[in-house]
């Protein structure tokens, strides 16, 4: 595809005025081959904006320059928004190639953007004198983030360093692109297929029933098919007796991006880092970590360190002991040795003998609560309790898959302030994992004037229930679907007058707060009694099954604590290394990381480098995983807020959570933003108490 080209772009309906209601994307007559040439007209436009900012005759001020670039790139945005929601939601061969294709071309844009030298002389003018222009409070953050962006992205480097950078940013563009396809290929290509009883052993009903489905989706009608899906192939290793077939499909879970050949993504993964050390090293920095850490609450490694530091040493006995219970029931099942091993294949299984023995709890027992239709509705409904929204849905509104629903959102005043779409099952044409995205960010800076509405999604990969059944979700996916809306959220109750500062584009360590807070409600025993309903019978869930649940809410947290804060010391370490430290061998050095981070045998850890998309597949949590857990610090001190007031709903506390957390966006400095809300920093030992890694 050349992109010097003139297509006809009379037709191509991503340039057409969008007729539907709430200007959403006519999805239905969208195809990959229209996006090159929408693309090439908008990035077009987008320079003669900012052409136009800088031959301004008037000398700089904050409407001409600041307002005026944060209105710039619209159609841009639009088109944007529609392809990577497309690539990661309903992708095909087609629009993969035209995402290998675009990578390079939409990077080396951006770096046009923002090393326009018109433009960053005249912010850089009103930057030098921000302390005399009078501005609001909002206007000042607007013009020292744009500011920071700028500079961020090679705008004061020397024009032969500027060169070099923009070719750095359009080689990782291709090459996260790359790695991201790597993964969905490996994780579309697995099946393991389960042809008999023998090989269904120990799989409760809504395990076959969603494995039985994959496989018709599959065509294979006659058997059951575990995929690398998280919603398939966690139940698999938590219940199959198979001990061979759960270390086949672990192997091949844990595996994703190890195989040679066409989808190696060793190779790319350390191209990534040689390339992300030199743009530090750009920005004088010795190490991307050190880069990309200057931009955030934490600040520098340090900081990071100080917090794992506090975590992991507690999380190891922790799992320790989780073991000494998992061995002792084994004991008592097998007969087995005390010194034979328990696998990486083996925890999840043994931990779920466990905790029925110990809670007497077990999935298939609590599932039949948790339908997913009732477990939507259950989210809205604490939306609508904290925050007063209604969601209504919209059967007319288009979307781009069938699986697709969505949902108009008012507030308490019966105003439309949000289009809400959730894309809740996996599918072999989408990545995996879940996520928030959006089509249109909220802001009152629209060109021409006018404010533009929110329009965010939800993805989730849950494990599509049999025909006729309902998808039944574990607590995990419960957890996954309020953690995403709570994210969607933060995007739909966002009100700021600018794009820039809207909804999440926060600080990367303050992001995760707003989702990591909403997952505690699905908890609720409020919640639970209203939602938590049986599928067959519509009979609540029982208080003492609820009583249970809460008993065993720090049961295995040992074992999750330490694959979480192993990936991110793994992220850290990998992302720290000067130019002269970075491996040949990319695994030998995470074995090595691990090794001497004392990581205990069978436990394994969240994300192996060679999948990590977190970190590959973009720069987002480069450097960066350990956000959840600094963010986890935050929620667990601010659900404390409605703890203190006795009412999981307190409307005093849900009110400041809304102007301070949820509606500021970035607008406010994350710091002060949180002390707005709770009064107070955050304090670390509501999380202790939270993972069980101190007496409760």
């Amino acid at each position: 595809m050349d992109m010097r080209a003139k297509p006809d772009v009379s037709t191509n309906p991503l340039l057409a005025e969008w007729r539907s209601p709430y200007g959403l994307p006519p999805f239905e007559l969208i195809r990959p081959e229209h996006f090159a040439p929408a693309l090439q007209v908008a990035m077009r436009e987008n320079m003669a904006e900012l052409d136009a900012i800088a031959a301004q005759t008037e000398s700089p001020n904050f409407d001409n320059t600041v307002a005026a670039f944060d209105r710039c790139a619209r159609l841009l945005s639009r088109i944007e928004s529609v392809f990577y929601n497309l690539t990661a939601s309903q992708t095909s061969p087609a629009l993969q190639a035209v995402q290998r294709e675009l990578a390079a071309p939409l990077a080396a844009h951006y770096s046009a953007v923002f090393m326009h030298a018109g433009v960053f002389k005249r912010v850089d003018l009103l930057h030098a004198s921000r302390d005399t222009l009078s501005l609001e409070a909002e206007q000042l953050r607007l013009l020292e983030r744009t500011h920071l962006d700028f500079v961020l992205s090679g705008a004061k480097l020397a024009p032969q360093a500027q060169a070099r950078y923009a070719q750095v940013m359009e080689r990782l563009a291709e090459l996260t692109t790359s790695f991201a396809q790597n993964v969905l290929h490996d994780e579309a290509s697995y099946q393991l297929v389960l042809r008999d009883e023998a090989d269904l052993a120990g799989l409760p009903p809504f395990a076959r029933d969603a494995a039985r489905q994959a496989a018709a989706e599959r065509d294979q009608p006659d058997a059951h098919v575990i995929t690398l899906s998280r919603s398939l192939i966690v139940p698999f290793l938590t219940f199959s007796e198979r001990r061979d077939l759960r270390e086949q499909a672990w192997r091949a879970w844990v595996g994703r991006g190890e195989h040679a050949g066409e989808h190696d993504n060793r190779p790319v993964a350390r191209e990534i880092l040689e390339l992300r050390n030199e743009q530090a090293r750009l920005h004088g920095h010795a190490s991307y970590a050190d880069h990309v850490l200057t931009d955030t609450m934490a600040g520098t490694r340090a900081a990071v360190q100080q917090l794992l530091d506090e975590i992991w040493p507690r999380a190891l006995d922790a799992v320790a002991r989780e073991r000494e219970e998992l061995e002792a029931v084994r004991r008592e099942q097998t007969g087995a040795l005390s010194s034979e091993a328990i696998e990486a294949w083996d925890w999840r299984y043994w931990a779920e003998k466990v905790r029925q023995q110990r809670y007497a709890l077990d999935d298939a027992e609590i599932k039949p609560y948790f339908a997913l239709p009732r477990m939507v509705q259950a989210a809205f409904d604490c939306a609508q309790r904290l925050f007063g929204l209604r969601f209504t849905p919209r059967e007319d509104l288009p979307v781009y898959h069938p699986d697709v629903k969505a949902y108009e959102v008012h507030n308490a005043a019966g105003k439309v302030v949000a289009v809400f779409l959730q894309d809740n099952f996996a599918r072999s044409t989408k990545r995996s994992g879940a996520w928030m995205s959006s089509l249109r960010m909220q802001n009152r800076n629209e060109p021409g004037g006018g404010a533009a509405l929110p329009v965010v999604l939800n993805n989730n990969n849950f494990a599509k229930g049999a025909p006729g059944a309902p998808t039944l979700l574990s607590q995990e996916d419960v957890r996954t679907l309020f953690h995403e809306f709570g994210h969607g959220l933060h995007g739909m109750l966002s009100d700021v007058s600018f794009e820039r500062l809207s909804g999440t584009q926060v600080l990367r360590d303050f992001v995760e707060l707003p989702s990591q807070l909403f997952e505690h409600w699905m908890s609720e025993p409020a919640v639970l009694k209203q939602h938590a309903r049986h599928w067959q019978t519509d009979a609540p869930i029982p208080d003492e099954l609820i009583e249970r649940l809460h008993a065993a809410r720090r049961f295995n947290q040992g074992y999750e604590t330490v694959r979480y804060c192993a990936s991110a010391f793994a992220d850290m370490a990998v992302h720290a290394l000067s130019r002269e430290q970075l491996p040949a061998d990319l695994c030998a050095f995470e074995d090595e990381t691990l090794r001497q981070l004392g990581l205990p045998e069978g436990v394994g850890i969240n994300h192996r480098l060679v999948h990590f998309q977190h970190l590959f597949s973009g720069s987002g949590y480069a450097a960066g995983y350990y956000v959840y857990l600094w963010a986890e610090v935050l929620d667990a001190d601010g659900f404390e807020a409605f703890k203190e007031a006795g009412d999981p709903f307190d409307p005093r506390v849900a009110a400041l959570l809304h102007r301070f957390i949820y509606a500021s966006g970035n607008s406010l400095e994350p710091g002060a933003a949180y002390a707005a809300f709770r009064g107070r920093a955050a304090q670390v030992e509501p999380l202790l108490r939270k993972r069980g890694l101190v007496p409760a």
